[in-house]
């Protein structure tokens, strides 16, 4: 898992990139928390994800935003990082050419950011949503949602309170043809303590199995 340096529009983007000795596997990227709390690409739940679609046959990567660790830039409220992430999924289509299935997954911050970038870029296939701030930011831009996907969030966040999730998981199912996987992790708080497993279950039983369709020669 060698580290690597992309080119963003203020300049070096850090990350970790995972290639897949299948030829044909589909691609993830893995965003991280609000660089403002702390977040970074090592971010414990962050890693988790990226590991689980490894371990289930992903080429994946996971970077930093602006202005952390050795990626350029400054914290730009979400619309620069936007702009970091579509770099990365371009830089990463470009070395994995010819059509397929592409996921997005993010934590907390990182969530929103991947749920807007799917707004934008129609390859993506499916999300994973770990804890999205759904009390802190608008997200009724996901009208229509594109694709289905997955939420994960804990019982007992006060970051991310449950009752705010519940919300945005009852709007994305009342839309037509948009199912929405949602797990809540008993006794769980914000930063998974002791729950990091929960998440490996979870992403390894959705990917491998509602949306087995669209993932080709894991």
């Amino acid at each position: 898992m060698p580290g690597i340096i992309l080119t963003g529009n203020v300049g070096r983007i850090e990350a970790r990139y995972h290639h897949s000795k299948n030829p044909d596997a589909p691609l993830a990227i893995i965003l991280h928390p609000n660089p403002l709390q702390g977040g970074t690409m090592n971010n414990r739940v962050t890693v988790t994800l990226y590991n689980t679609f490894i371990e289930n046959g992903f080429s994946a990567l996971r970077f930093n935003f602006r202005g952390v660790g050795k990626s350029e830039g400054v914290y730009d409220k979400g619309e620069g990082e936007l702009t970091d992430t579509a770099a990365v999924l371009d830089w990463l289509q470009s070395i994995n050419r010819g059509q397929r299935p592409i996921w997005i997954a993010g934590f907390s911050f990182g969530a929103l950011i991947g749920m807007q970038l799917l707004m934008r870029r129609p390859e993506i296939v499916g999300f994973i949503s770990v804890c999205p701030p759904a009390n802190i930011y608008d997200f009724s831009f996901l009208a229509p949602c594109p694709v289905s996907g997955m939420i994960i969030n804990g019982e007992n966040d006060v970051i991310c309170p449950l009752e705010n999730v519940n919300k945005l998981v009852d709007k994305l199912n009342s839309q037509r043809d948009i199912s929405i996987d949602y797990r809540v992790i008993p006794n769980c708080d914000h930063s998974f303590t002791n729950n990091l497993d929960s998440i490996r279950q979870c992403v390894t039983e959705y990917i491998t199995g509602v949306n087995q369709d669209k993932i080709v020669n894991l």
